[in-house]
């Protein structure tokens, strides 16, 4: 994999954000478009009512994807990779959907998704004040008690009675600048309706991941129900017949799930040769203990292939991320970037009495983070217990103690708005493989005694005098909480039940759990607290000098990406924007991960080969906009979202229209493939009714 190695600096430097410049970069909130670069670009002028139906007809998928409703009957188009973990739940050793893809013939076949939740936006409303004043003169830990108190409060308020069908979330945008509660409807009733082959979804496999020309049809479709029936929505994209043209504008709207383009170079630097470097060493190892867990027969290569396509395509992405970091071009520009507004700051005495203190604290706290770091991850991330019981039983524990609490002192995630979320994971039906689960658990606790020591005392306590193979095998066998009933009768007891269990996975989370909690506090008080004050005196800053003209980083937060379709260049080779179904077969070579399934071998007489399959765009994109929609003008749907090119994995620190482009599956072979590969003609049919209306 390559990263634009060859980037100058002066190319770079170019770049740099401009209040009065405006290209394809931009992930701008509904409520903050920019309108006057939009008209003197692409001749578009987005009203209110264009704004608000695009917002409500898109959605986000709380599990970390994007989508939209495409019918009024509750249809929902995403990636293939978005619903994958689900057809594998609905997945058998007789009914492998994953290998033979999934169509429900009729509305009753449309089976429930165990733990997919929509969230369609509603209202944006600015807190920001309210926040501030809350916080205002207070430090560390007064400061992080503050900060959850008031979001919680305001979550709890903006919920009221019916937090079964609604979610509010406070957000912090331009890093404290600006909060916004985001409030959301939510659809907890989710069913499968189509999902194509993995073959035909990933065609290409990780070779092309990330990669351009493409032929894949990463797609999925849901639909939301109410009320045991199909949802009624007012808002929905119909298809577009043709797609778009060559240098058309197209407009992405979804959730970016995260950039870092506004950070500290402190802060870049902890990414840089911390965070990344770790993670993807974790990740590299887990990789392993999969393929070897997968080779040992077909069903085990089943259970595990959600997990290991997720680990490939993080691996992937981060190592892309990482090049961008390792460039010194990149870096040199986000210096750059950082002294234009040091220097602004201290051009004059009193801003840099209020603000220039800010970037010495952050990095400070970098200092500290690096010391907590290691700690944290295994005994507060997953790093010690990568298995679905321990996740229960910690939700089971922290939920019997915090439900106690008043809503503003309990953990972040056990808050009233946010234990529907919660509950739905703890509740789900999804099978939970005892033998797979066992592999994991064993390779965490084997991690959690390298990375801490052998002679750590926490590693003592929870190893004892056993091996981690040992205990594995002894826990997962005697526990119940791979039963959804046990777990939701000891969440509904109001008496003592779950600090009277037995169940070993309880007992290991009550006796870890005050050490736990402790490197928590102190990543919130010493680390995540400061970094919170002090970016936004930064952002205050920042907002001084550019305003609202620069939008915030991406947050999962519903936002909007304006671009056109356009190819691009690799050292000299133009890098065309189209492909077409005779390409995937021209690509076929009958061989994984370039074997096209028997179903489009069976059509191939039937398909239009010129109709195109894939194509791309300069909107600008991160991980979290995969299922997004990509619409035209007039609100039809030409394309979804699937994908980045190789030079696009560097967008979470800065963004290069010449090269970066977003890879989408075009809005003709979506139907194109359900008439004449799937007979999927309900379906097809139902999208192209809504395209009349």
């Amino acid at each position: 994999m390559v990263f634009m190695k060859d980037v100058t600096l002066a190319i770079v430097c170019a770049l740099v954000t401009n209040a009065s410049a405006f290209a394809a970069e931009g992930m701008w909130t509904p409520d903050n478009l920019p309108k006057q670069e939009l008209q003197t670009k692409y001749k578009f002028s987005p009203d209110t009512h264009w704004v608000e139906h695009v917002q409500h007809a898109a959605l986000r998928l709380a599990g970390g994807c994007s989508g939209s409703f495409i019918s009024p009957t509750g249809l929902v188009l995403t990636n293939h990779h978005c619903v994958n973990s689900c057809v594998q739940q609905l997945s058998t050793a007789d009914k492998d959907f994953i290998k033979t893809g999934f169509y429900a013939k009729d509305q009753k076949d449309e089976i429930k998704c165990p733990e997919i939740e929509l969230n369609r936006l509603d209202t944006i409303a600015n807190v920001t004040d309210r926040v501030k004043k809350a916080t205002a003169g207070k430090s560390g830990e007064e400061y992080s008690k503050a900060e959850k108190a008031v979001k919680s409060g305001i979550e709890a308020e903006c919920v009221g009675k019916d937090a079964e069908n609604t979610r509010c979330d406070v957000v912090d945008l331009y890093h404290g600048g600006v909060y916004d509660v985001y409030k959301y409807h939510r659809f907890q009733d989710v069913r499968l309706v189509f999902a194509p082959e993995l073959a035909m979804a990933f065609f290409g496999g990780d070779p092309d991941n990330f990669n351009f020309p493409r032929y894949d049809l990463d797609m999925g479709v849901l639909r939301a129900y109410e009320d045991s029936k199909p949802a009624k929505v007012a808002e929905y994209f119909p298809f577009s017949k043709n797609g778009a043209e060559e240098n058309e504008l197209t407009v992405v709207v979804g959730n970016p799930g995260g950039t870092d383009r506004q950070l500290t170079i402190s802060e870049l630097e902890t990414t840089r040769d911390i965070d990344t470097l770790h993670a993807l060493l974790r990740l590299s190892e887990m990789r392993g203990f999969i393929e070897q867990f997968r080779s040992e027969g077909a069903e085990h290569s089943r259970i595990a292939q959600s997990d290991l396509f997720g680990i490939e395509n993080s691996y992937k992405a981060l190592k892309g991320r990482l090049e961008a970091l390792q460039d010194p071009a990149v870096f040199n520009l986000k210096r750059k970037q950082e002294a234009e507004l040091h220097d602004y700051v201290n051009a004059d005495p009193a801003r840099k009495i209020k603000y220039g203190a800010a970037w010495d604290a952050i990095a400070a706290a970098q200092a500290t983070y690096r010391n907590i770091e290691i700690p944290y991850q295994f005994m507060e991330g997953r790093g010690s217990f990568f298995t679905k019981y321990f996740s229960f039983a910690r939700a089971l524990v922290r939920g019997a103690d915090e439900r106690g609490k008043p809503n503003a002192e309990r953990l972040r995630e056990f808050t009233e708005s946010r234990v529907p979320s919660l509950t739905q994971q703890l509740f789900s039906t999804a099978p939970v493989y005892p033998e797979y689960e066992k592999v994991k658990l064993a390779y965490s606790l084997t991690k959690m005694r390298e990375w801490l020591g052998a002679d750590d005392a926490f590693v003592k306590q929870v190893l004892g005098q056993q091996s981690p193979q040992v205990l594995a095998e002894k826990w997962i066998d005697a526990t119940k909480l791979g039963d959804p009933a046990v777990r939701k009768a000891l969440w509904d007891d109001k008496g003592d039940a779950v600090a009277k269990s037995n169940d070993p996975f309880i007992v290991l989370v009550r006796s870890i759990d005050a050490q736990a909690r402790a490197v928590r506090k102190r990543m919130e008080n010493e680390v995540e607290s400061v970094v919170n004050k002090n970016s936004e005196l930064i952002a205050a800053a920042r907002f001084e000098k550019y305003g609202t003209s620069v939008y915030p980083d991406a947050t999962f937060t519903q936002r909007f990406s304006f671009g056109e379709v356009k190819g691009w260049e690799v050292k000299g080779q133009s890098v065309k924007p189209f492909t077409d179904i005779a390409g995937a077969f021209a690509r076929a070579t009958g061989f994984e991960p370039f074997a096209l399934p028997q179903s489009w071998l069976d059509a191939k007489a039937q398909l239009n080969m010129q109709q195109r399959f894939d194509f791309v765009t300069t909107n600008d994109i991160i991980g979290g906009n995969s299922g997004s929609p990509m619409i035209n003008r007039d609100g039809e749907v030409v394309g979804l979202v699937f994908d980045g090119n190789i030079e696009s994995l560097g967008g979470d620190y800065w963004f290069d229209e010449r090269v970066n482009r977003t890879v989408a599956v075009h809005s003709g072979a979506i139907i194109e493939a359900l008439h004449k590969v799937y007979k999927a003609d309900r379906l097809a049919n139902e999208i192209e009714a809504a395209r009349k209306h």
